[in-house]
């Protein structure tokens, strides 16, 4: 509204949205990013711990505490480690971008160092299994999360070719800025898959889960904690890119020179590649957080046959196993959780429909909200006398409402989705229905995620690129086009890509904490029960 239709700077004091575009920076980039970070950080500690128990379950009460513990060791040492690496960013008065984006990935590789460092001595002391193998794993998952912020530095920053050929072709216009941000933010997801499927099969295998599949499952979630084990650092060069925003909105805001600005543009450019790398990070770790879950989701299956159903025993392969020693094999064969088996066939299409299907209504969320906050800050330009010329204050408090009020009415029902889903599949499909939703949503919405994130991230330091001189500067057709690459880009990189997150981890959520009943509706659910009794 402002710098394309009513041809005024970013941040002009005379938009009535700006306020709410400043603490809307806050709201998704600071608080949503860290609550979705959070959550990935729990559920990888309580997986892991869950997953624990079970794989020393066959050494002793001693080795499950140390099991037990281990995450949660890690982790301290990770927030240690995190607040120790936060002291070592240091910059010049006059640093470039370069040198600004270096001091903070510093911070980030001296956190991650010392957790690997002082985890070493903790799988010994701890007296776990392997303990070489699962530091190994641990390892595997920080250096994966390090990488997956490398990767998405390439593509987001305005040092590089992705970002500078967005750029190029806003001297085309708006639709082949967009044309190509797709296109990258779809050549983006090949290197976050890649290490995502490296760190696996390494923490699988180092593990011990070739012999062991309990075991492997362990290391697999104990990477996860190694990846979220600097979590400090990460959320705080995360929360470095709106913080850096907002500065530049209060030097526009508060009429500062212009070199004031200049600079506080230079710092948002690092910021968007920061906050790009922080999503990154999230999706990635939400990736293995989910596997984690749906592991940990198997192995929940058996504790309520075991424990709350009283099961005696499952026929597996003709036989009467006891359900004291069955193992997560023999679930498997219990339940067929093969691709031969209609509903997990089933629950794979219903999961990747589901991450479009949920994007889709986050999307059509931002689009009608914002349509309702472009209504309103047109009417003040037409209805406000003196707005324009700077002489009346513009009504800030009612966008502010708009975008609050419309956030949360707008999110009841794919809240709603996420949670139901899981637990109708369970019962119509069982266990089988389940596994096959989540591994489908897990590897269709970390894909899609990926892809949004970096699109959006691409789009907006491409805008940034050109208002810093490139293609004609501010003003220029090509700024105009940038421009409208970056608000398409918005609801992909703040709202669509994390949500997706959110989706992945809650189902799998959801689906532990409904075993129970998944397990009572037997193998087939009721969808298998309806087939036999109609002689099917």
């Amino acid at each position: 509204m402002g710098k394309v239709e009513a041809n005024i700077p970013e941040d002009d004091p005379r938009n009535p949205a700006t306020i709410a575009d400043n603490v809307g920076d806050n709201v998704g980039d600071v608080a949503g990013m860290g609550a979705d970070l959070f959550e990935s950080y729990v559920g990888a500690i309580v997986s892991a711990m869950a997953l624990g128990v079970s794989a020393a379950a066959s050494l002793g009460v001693a080795a499950q505490l140390g099991y037990l513990t281990l995450p949660l060791a890690v982790a301290g040492v990770g927030a240690l480690f995190s607040v120790l690496g936060a002291f070592v960013i240091r910059t010049r008065e006059d640093a470039g971008v370069g040198e600004i984006t270096h001091a903070l990935e510093r911070g980030v590789y001296v956190a991650g160092i010392g957790t690997a460092a002082a985890a070493l001595p903790l799988v010994y002391v701890l007296g776990v299994a392997n303990p070489l193998g699962l530091w190994t794993a641990l390892l595997v998952g920080l250096i994966a999360g390090v990488l997956i912020g490398k990767t998405t530095e390439y593509y987001t920053s305005a040092d590089y070719r992705p970002v500078r050929a967005i750029a190029e072709q806003g001297l085309t216009g708006p639709a082949t800025v967009i044309i190509q941000g797709l296109a990258v933010g779809m050549e983006s997801t090949f290197p976050p898959v890649l290490i995502v499927g490296t760190a696996i099969s390494l923490s699988f295998a180092f593990s011990g889960g070739l012999n062991d599949v309990l075991q492997g499952l362990y290391g697999l979630s104990l990477a996860a904690v190694g990846m979220l084990a600097t979590l400090g650092i990460t959320l705080a060069t995360d929360a470095y890119g709106p913080i850096a925003d907002n500065a530049g909105g209060n030097a526009e805001m508060a009429g500062l020179p212009k070199e004031v600005r200049r600079r506080t543009d230079e710092l948002d450019a690092v910021g968007n590649t920061t906050a790009a790398i922080g999503k990154g990070f999230a999706i990635g770790s939400a990736a293995l957080t989910g596997l984690a879950l749906l592991a940990a989701y198997v192995d929940q299956i058996r504790f309520s046959l075991l424990h709350l159903l009283a099961s005696n025993g499952l026929e597996v392969r003709g036989e009467l196993v006891p359900m004291a020693v069955v193992t997560i094999r023999d679930l498997i064969d219990y339940y067929d959780l093969t691709l031969l088996n209609p509903s997990l066939v089933i629950g794979l299409f219903v999961g990747a429909m589901l991450v479009f299907y949920f994007a889709a209504l986050t999307m059509s969320a931002v689009g009608r909200t914002a349509g309702l906050m472009v209504t309103e800050v047109r009417r003040q330009f037409r209805e406000i006398p003196g707005l324009m010329a700077g002489t009346a204050p513009a009504d800030y408090a009612r966008c502010v409402d708009i975008a609050t009020a419309g956030a949360q009415r707008e999110m009841i029902l794919p809240a709603l989705l996420a949670v139901i889903a899981p637990v109708l599949v369970g019962v119509f499909f069982g266990a089988a229905g389940v596994i096959g939703l989540l591994s489908g949503a897990l590897a269709n919405g970390f894909v899609m995620a990926v892809m949004m994130s970096n699109a959006g991230g691409a789009w907006d330091n491409a805008k940034k690129y050109v208002e810093g001189g490139a293609h004609g500067g501010k003003g220029s057709e090509a700024h105009k086009a940038t421009v409208v690459g970056d608000t398409v880009g918005d609801p992909f990189k703040d709202t669509a890509g994390p949500a997706l997150n959110i989706l992945i981890k809650l189902m799998s959520m959801v689906s532990v904490i409904f075993a129970a009943l998944t397990a009572s509706a037997g193998p087939a659910g009721v969808f298998g029960t309806l087939l036999r009794a109609l002689g099917l």
